[in-house]
């Protein structure tokens, strides 16, 4: 796709809503953000799918408080399946950990038991990350019959990237890969802390010891600068649902945005979408 660059944002002075904000097909996608509506775009989709989606409120109230005064502290919102095997949290407004220096935007967990509290895998991905990709892990999520059940290898998920003209890294090709111009990578390592799983190695693993590895993913524009965003999967994330998430990280398909992320926006390849 070749289009001339513009600045960001972009506004339109002469549409009748005067300021309103220039839609674009932009790509490549991986670092295209998220168009500044993460949480719309994924619980649209997650509404069409029939969730439903309940709001958790946790806050402080004072006895003699009427309940409107009640100071919330925190609130995060949890979508749940038909079948309840698995659920989307929004858990931003309580950022419980960073991956990356970014905040947890959602958290995507499943089990294959109704009847157990405890998820058999999450993962967990931050802001920035374009709500396509998300949107086509959740999918698959959703379409498969056993959302715990491992189908494939970890060979699919470098194949869903490297057919898409990613690079697998010279030094370690059965484990990462990388879009040629080096800003994203995807790569099997060792799972970050505070990633909830059910291999019982994340829990018991020795602060000396090797962790077990899962599929990690982030931009970085440039070494060192800030990431755009991240995504962390459990050690019991299947391998085919890692595959769907790279297959459309990876896409070459343009996506429609309004708002480019600053750190990206030179990099990107633009044209009107009218």
């Amino acid at each position: 796709m070749e289009a001339p660059l513009y600045s960001n944002p972009l506004f339109d002075p002469s549409a009748p809503n005067r300021g309103a904000l220039l839609a674009f097909w932009v790509g490549p996608r991986h670092l295209a953000g998220d168009d500044g509506h993460l949480y719309d775009a994924v619980a649209d989709m997650l509404a069409d799918l029939g969730w439903t989606s309940l709001v958790i409120v946790r806050g402080r109230q004072e006895p003699d408080e009427a309940a409107e005064d009640r100071q919330v502290l925190r609130s995060t919102i949890l979508h749940i399946s038909p079948d309840t095997l698995r659920w989307a949290q929004w858990v931003l407004p309580d950022e419980p950990f960073h991956l990356g220096g970014l905040p947890i935007a959602w958290q995507v967990s499943a089990r294959s038991d109704a009847s157990s509290p405890f998820a058999e895998w999450s993962a967990y991905f931050t802001p920035g990350i374009p709500g396509e990709v998300l949107i086509d892990f959740v999918l698959a999520l959703g379409a498969c019959d056993h959302p715990t059940a491992a189908l494939t290898g970890p060979e699919a998920v470098l194949d869903a990237v490297t057919a898409q003209g990613w690079l697998r890294d010279a030094d370690e090709p059965h484990s990462t890969a990388m879009h040629p111009t080096f800003a994203s990578r995807l790569s099997l390592s060792e799972v970050p802390p505070l990633i909830q799983d059910a291999d019982p190695r994340v829990l018991t693993t020795e602060p000396d010891e090797t962790r077990p590895f899962a599929w990690q993913a982030w931009a970085e524009p440039a070494m060192g600068a800030p990431y755009v965003w991240a995504a962390s999967f459990g050690a019991s994330v299947p391998h085919d649902l890692v595959a769907a998430f790279a297959a459309s990280l990876s896409s070459t398909a343009p996506v429609l945005r309004r708002v480019l992320p600053e750190s990206t926006r030179d990099r990107l390849l633009r044209a009107p979408a009218s």
